[in-house]
Order: structure tokens, then C-alpha cells, then sequence
């Protein structure tokens, strides 16, 4: 059986996610002692063990936040009494830090035209690993669309069989039509990507979410994708659009509000 630090290698190189929690520190009698660890992946299978029980159950939950997030968290559990919402009843103080491991963010983009363009060279500066998705494989080249990592041209109801969709991948939908959005979105909303964006007006969306509920989701799940894309500085031309859109894309990323920060 690998290692955890093989594990986390292969994790690394393969650009997954998940969550390492190390016992930091420990008191009294508990059933692991200091520097044991756990990975957590993000399908929330395990390696390793901090101890089993409900004490593990605990770990593995903000492990699954972590992961979530992209926060570490320094957690502290009494083993004393359960009765009274302890971890266990071995009688010691049992410290846990938690890690995520987060790759290098995704930006997939859906649609190459002149937006998807704009978005690509923009995100690429932002230091985004870029995956584009075309269903035309004319458009999909490094000669019509510069800059992407990897180009992939599939049908828009395959994508998910051929890109690793985690936390830490964000969405931007830039298709030629609600058609196409609706072909795409049933499966990308059962992702965990961090953020979907769908480009066009209000009326192309309310086209689009219409076609994608007649092909079985419900409203819920649609509450997720951020349609009309982007933020709203009156943007006109692709580059200006693309600035909206990374601009979204960054406070979703960042938990931050989209205000001005004057006063």
C-alpha cells in the first residue's frame, strides 16, 4: 500500500485535490499520538488514520470543508465525554491541523470564439492552467485560440468524460447559442467546479435554463450558474467582456464582493 507522501506526489502531479490532517500536538491518553496523519481525497475515501471513531468522522468532515473552501483549519478535540459532544472518552486533548491541497486553478473555457479569445489570454496572464473545449475542431487549435494548456475537441455532452472537474476549476461558457449551453450544462452541474458562467442576455439564459430543465435538472441545480456572465461595467468590446468575466471569476475565487472600495 503507498504511503501518504506517495500519495500526495501522485495527488500533486495529477493536479487533484484534497486535505492532509496531522495530529499537532496531543494530551493525556488518546488513540494516536502526535505527527500521525490522514488524507483525505476528495471523493472523501481515506489514507492513513488520526485515530478512528468519531474522532476521525469529525476530521474527515472538515477535511471535506477544506477541500471546499481552500482553508486550513486548527482544530482541538476533548476526549472525555461523549455525552457531553466529545470526540471519544480515552480522556486527553487530541490537536489537528488540516490542510487542503489545492492545484493550480482551471479555467475551462466552452467556446472559441472571439470572447473565449480575450478570456484565454487574459486568464493565462492570471496564471490559470487553460483547458478549451470545441465542438468544432477547426476552432479548437492553438492558431485559432492562443495560449490554451490543453485543446480538446469533443461533443459538449462528453466533456466531463474527458476533463478532471474539481474545486478548483472554474467554468466559462462562451458558446455560439442556448442550444449548445443546454447539451453542456446537465453534467457540469453535477461537477464540483467552483464556478459556471454562461455568457449571453437575460433572454438567452431564460432560453437556455428552459432547455436544460426538459433535459432533467431541476431548478436548484441551475441556481448555480452565474448568467448574464461576468460583472457589470457596461463592457462592450471581447477584451472588455473578458475582464468582466475574470473579474467574477477572481471574487468567487477570492470570497470577495464585487463592491467599490471607496467610500
Amino acid at each position: 500500500m503507498k504511503t501518504i507522501y506517495q500519495a500526495l506526489a501522485e495527488i500533486e502531479e495529477k493536479g487533484q485535490v484534497a486535505a492532509l490532517a496531522t495530529i499537532v500536538r496531543s494530551h493525556g491518553s488518546v488513540p494516536r499520538q502526535g505527527t500521525s496523519k490522514m488524507l483525505t481525497y476528495a471523493d472523501g475515501k481515506t489514507l492513513g488514520t488520526v485515530g478512528g471513531g468519531e474522532l476521525e468522522r469529525r476530521v474527515r468532515a472538515a477535511a471535506m470543508e477544506s477541500m471546499q473552501d481552500g482553508e486550513a483549519r486548527y482544530l482541538t478535540y476533548e476526549m472525555n465525554n461523549p455525552t457531553e459532544g466529545d470526540a471519544g472518552i480515552c480522556g486527553g486533548t487530541v490537536e489537528v491541523y488540516v490542510e487542503p491541497m489545492l492545484p493550480k486553478p482551471t479555467l475551462l473555457l466552452i467556446g472559441a470564439g472571439h470572447v473565449g479569445k480575450a478570456v484565454v489570454h487574459l486568464s493565462k496572464w492570471l496564471d490559470f492552467h487553460v483547458v478549451i473545449v470545441e465542438d468544432n475542431a477547426e476552432f479548437c487549435t492553438p492558431e485559432h485560440i492562443p495560449g490554451g494548456d490543453e485543446y480538446l475537441a469533443i461533443a459538449m455532452e462528453e466533456i466531463t468524460n474527458h476533463v478532471q472537474i474539481n474545486t478548483q476549476t472554474f467554468i466559462v461558457m462562451a458558446t455560439r447559442g442556448a442550444d449548445v449551453d443546454a447539451l453542456a450544462l446537465p453534467d457540469l452541474l453535477k461537477s464540483t467546479a467552483a464556478y459556471i458562467g454562461v455568457i449571453g442576455s437575460r433572454k438567452r439564459w431564460l432560453e437556455a435554463s428552459k432547455l436544460t430543465r426538459a433535459r432533467g435538472v431541476d431548478e436548484d441545480e441551475l441556481k448555480r450558474v452565474h448568467s448574464p456572465i461576468g460583472l457589470e461595467i457596461e463592457a462592450e468590446t471581447p477584451e472588455e467582456i473578458a475582464v468582466s468575466i475574470m473579474a467574477e471569476v477572481l471574487m468567487i475565487r477570492h470570497g470577495g464582493t464585487g463592491k467599490q472600495m471607496s467610500i
